[in-house]
């Protein structure tokens, strides 16, 4: 029809009560409309409101189709009866992939990495008939789930199967969060990918919409096995154990690449190699490839437990509403232009993990699984380190600086035990020792230590700001039974791999396309996927295919 206008309605206020399917009603009458007007509907967004404690509240950013005359109408009914609903036309161009380019390949494109971004650049390259080789130099999902296990259980780390390295990247051990700022076609048709292998938790909001959608980690591998064997079934070819160890090109661009199973040709490399890959960061250093050193996350872990999490979120009712809703998240944020702290990747009956990758180092993070129903709650509590605090001037400062703090994280923990250096939060204030330590979802033990020997000074003074400040938003019920672990220092990539913003290829390296958290270029699983997606878009708009493409899409 060709009077149909789209709308985006904003801040639509429901009980959480109220069944999700009765919103075309709802939504209508707000708008002075009938049922029969939503040509369309869909939900773009849904977030918990937890302000007032007796009425928890979804909130609803909602997509309709609707004729031009009930637009009219529906905007002007909200501007007479003084409505908070936010309604606005919707212009946003629809997701769509370019024809593909004429400029020949000779070789099908490597991706280097099957993380999030990896992943999904090789999902979209194979789907429009590109043949992608993944090259992975950890194991396959469900082989590394078995090598967590044996490490979480005491035994000895395995260097390239581990939290960090192996297929699905460092998401999959790391709670499954799919939040995304991005609103955009590009992170929905993400979200769609992921939903379709196996990526729905039923009974639970869809990924789709909700605010802070999560998977957990035992969901995880299911999608990323999955979204695999899509790549294999379009023609592409996934390798495990293969680690990328030089990079050959010259004046006319890549050449091809040096693995630890031999020499592969190559014109086209993806390098989607993750946050953690510090020897192939020094690799492309060695080699000249543009690199910068970027402002980085870091910090500590804060556990408590989740029954006072319950409390603070949810208030009195706090009983019913983790029947209904279960166990209560939270996000804090202290907004000082100096000493800014905020939570990160916070894990609702979750567990405190090791996030280690090579041998001598010590760093933590958080996971749930999906039914989050461990005792205990968690969260990153970082500061952004300026460039300026790295103690050095090449782009490999920061990493230096992840690794000093490591090491000493590493020997305050026991060495090869893998001891959780841990400190109470109101003895760290008082720059003491704790005598006593709790108990805690880590695997492995802990050790009590003094966190700030593993903590930038900058980090300690912001963290010494702001505890307190987050114990008054939690009128006094933040600190007594804080314990603090850490450090966290893998939250974001300390360098960014350089790349021409229009062409997303490096500079002075043509064919050589850096994507994804490891690049410097996202922050978290989706828009991890969406930078991948981005650069396939690229290449296909470039080079012709090597086979008949399977759809379109």
């Amino acid at each position: 029809m060709a009077d149909r206008v789209p709308l985006r309605v904003s801040q639509f206020q429901v009980p959480v009560e109220e069944p999700e399917d009765g919103l075309p009603e709802q939504v209508a009458e707000a708008l002075g409309l009938t049922p029969g007007d939503l040509l369309h509907w869909r939900v773009v967004r849904k977030a918990l409101d937890v302000r007032d404690k007796q009425n928890l509240r979804f909130v609803y950013t909602l997509e309709i189709e609707t004729t031009a005359e009930a637009a009219e109408h529906a905007q002007q009914w909200v501007e007479l009866t003084g409505s908070p609903l936010v309604v606005a036309v919707r212009s946003e161009p629809p997701f769509c992939m370019p024809p593909p380019g004429s400029q020949p390949l000779g070789s099908r494109p490597v991706v280097v990495g099957s993380g999030p971004a990896g992943l999904v650049c090789a999902y979209f390259l194979a789907l429009h008939g590109y043949a992608p080789l993944v090259l992975e130099r950890g194991a396959p999902v469900q082989e590394r789930i078995r090598h967590v296990r044996a490490f979480d259980a005491g035994g000895p780390l395995h260097p390239e199967s581990n939290y960090l390295f192996g297929e699905g990247g460092a998401g999959t051990f790391s709670d499954g969060k799919l939040t995304c700022r991005n609103f955009g076609p590009d992170a929905l048709r993400v979200l769609e990918l992921l939903a379709e292998c196996k990526g729905q938790q039923p009974g639970k909001p869809n990924i789709l919409y909700y605010h802070r959608p999560h998977l957990g980690s035992n969901r995880l591998p299911a999608v990323v096995k999955a979204l695999r064997q899509r790549i294999e079934r379009l023609g592409g070819e996934v390798r495990f154990y293969t680690r990328v160890e030089d990079l050959h090109f010259d004046s006319g661009g890549i050449r091809g690449l040096s693995t630890s199973s031999g020499y592969l040709p190559a014109q086209v490399v993806v390098l989607a190699i993750g946050h953690s890959a510090r020897d192939t960061f020094r690799m492309l250093a060695r080699r000249g490839v543009p690199l910068s050193p970027k402002p980085f996350q870091f910090g500590v872990r804060v556990e408590h437990p989740q029954e006072l999490v319950n409390a603070v979120q949810y208030g009195p009712r706090q009983d019913y509403y983790v029947q209904k809703l279960g166990n209560a998240d939270y996000s804090l944020i202290v907004n000082d232009s100096r000493w800014p702290l905020y939570s990160f990747c916070m894990c609702a009956g979750g567990y405190i993990i090791p996030s280690v990758s090579a041998p001598g180092y010590f760093c933590t993070n958080g996971m749930s699984l999906s039914r989050r129903d461990s005792p205990y709650a968690n969260s990153g509590l970082v500061t952004t380190l300026p460039v300026s605090a790295f103690g050095g001037s090449t782009a490999l400062a920061g990493v230096e600086l992840q690794e000093r703090y490591e090491a000493r994280a590493f020997e305050l923990g026991g060495g090869a035990d893998y001891r959780c250096p841990a400190q109470l939060a109101r003895d760290f204030l008082q720059q003491r020792r704790s005598a006593r330590l709790p108990s805690s979802s880590y695997p492995r033990g802990l050790t009590s230590a003094e966190l700030r020997e593993v903590l930038p000074p900058l980090v300690i003074t912001a963290l010494e700001k702001g505890l307190r400040v987050m114990d008054r938003y939690w009128r006094g019920r933040f600190l007594p039974e804080a314990l603090l672990v850490g450090p966290e220092a893998r939250g974001s990539s300390p360098l960014r791999i350089d790349r021409d913003p229009q062409t997303r290829q490096s500079p002075g390296v043509p064919g050589l396309y850096p994507v994804g958290e490891g690049a410097g270029y996202a922050g978290g699983i989706v828009s991890a996927a969406v930078d991948g997606l981005r650069t396939a878009r690229a290449i296909i708009a470039t080079y012709a295919p090597l086979q008949v493409p399977a759809a379109v899409g």
